[in-house]
């Protein structure tokens, strides 16, 4: 049985972890904190290592897994495979194939739905590349696959899928704020978008998501958020940012919004 690694055990890596494991895979974790049951030596977690699983947050932790401070390429000898499930900008992503020697297999399934999901092992998977020997993975931590095309496919239409998330946290947020002045409470107006025009994932799922009431901090799902939509940005061409760009400044205004 191949060995697989999980590099990132946050929020979503630590339950795509959990699920592989569950599911019979040969599984192991790594983060550069000290978790219960995950590796913290990076030469104990590179030893015999085939498939790579990278969900750290962004390009700089990407880099420095896979060639700087980690340097897992250099030291995982026997890997086969990475699988890029961080959400990264599309140009970057497709940079790494010329980093990245030929025999190993590069392929970019970011994912989506949040912790719940991951834990649930429920996610949706966007792909790009040859999935053939990944499926089974795949389908252990998620429940909704779609094969995008072509490598680095999978992570452009993920960076636009959170687009459209991103858009809905802001004017969620903002018309939940404008409920409370207004004397509407919450509960019933989310009731209401549910079955209405204004349906959207952040609000149908406000009292299960975790982040949804969080306010903007350097590094956390909000932050995240606001970095996925730069990465959006990156691949925007000749056409008018202002939208994408008032909602990426508008998250990183939010403040934590309490339970009624």
């Amino acid at each position: 049985m191949q060995k697989i690694g999980v590099a990132g055990c946050g929020r979503m890596g630590m339950g795509m972890l959990n699920n592989l494991k569950n599911g019979g895979f040969d599984a192991q974790g790594f983060d550069i904190r000290p978790l219960p049951g995950i590796e913290t030596s990076i030469d104990t977690f590179c030893d015999g290592l085939e498939t790579l699983i990278t969900v750290v947050r962004d390009a700089d932790e990407t880099d420095a897994l896979l060639f700087d401070t980690q340097a897992v390429i250099a030291r995982a000898q026997t890997l086969k495979t990475i699988i890029i499930s961080s959400t990264l900008s599309p140009h970057y992503v497709m940079g790494l194939r010329t980093k990245i020697p030929a025999q190993i297999t590069l392929i970019d399934a970011p994912m989506s739905g949040a912790q719940i999901k991951a834990d649930a092992g429920t996610l949706t998977f966007m792909t790009g590349g040859d999935t053939t020997k990944i499926k089974p993975l795949l389908e252990t931590m998620g429940r909704d696959i779609h094969h995008m095309g072509d490598f680095g496919a999978g992570m452009t239409a993920k960076v636009l899928n959170n687009l459209l998330a991103a858009s809905h946290t802001a004017m969620t947020r903002l018309v939940l704020d404008w409920a409370d002045a207004a004397g509407v409470a919450e509960d019933k107006l989310l009731r209401l978008i549910h079955t209405a025009s204004g349906q959207n994932w952040f609000a149908s799922g406000f009292n299960d998501i975790e982040f949804t009431r969080d306010g903007y901090t350097a590094g956390n799902t909000i932050d995240i958020l606001v970095k996925d939509v730069g990465a959006a940005l990156d691949i925007a061409q000749d056409t008018d940012t202002t939208l994408p760009t008032a909602i990426r400044d508008t998250l990183q205004q939010l403040a934590p919004r309490d339970k009624p």
